[in-house]
């Protein structure tokens, strides 16, 4: 079973196509639970009405499933505490030009 760096690192390659930054520095990741073969993710998006809500949580899923070790994957949106751009890495800021 993968750690929880190794599944943020598999998170780090799942980008939201509108921003260009990967959900892991977006601060989208509220929050895993890693049990057995089975991992759940809980997460936000930067609103609640983005179009691409099924397919960026079909990608999360997807990116750990890619993991040996992994059978299942459930991924659970959570609207509060509510997304704001506090939860940006330094790197995202700096690329959106917030830093």
């Amino acid at each position: 079973m993968p750690t929880e760096a190794e599944i943020y690192d598999a998170l780090h390659e799942v980008y939201d196509p509108e921003i260009g930054i990967n959900v892991v520095d977006l601060g989208l990741i509220y929050g895993l639970q890693i049990q057995d073969d089975s991992v759940d993710v809980e997460m936000t998006l930067t609103t609640p009405g983005c179009p691409m809500h099924r397919a960026i949580g079909q990608w999360v899923g997807q990116a750990i499933e890619s993991l040996p070790g992994v059978k299942s994957v459930q991924v659970r949106f959570v609207w509060e505490p509510r997304w704001t751009p506090d939860r940006l890495s330094r790197e995202a800021k700096q690329q959106l030009g917030f830093a």
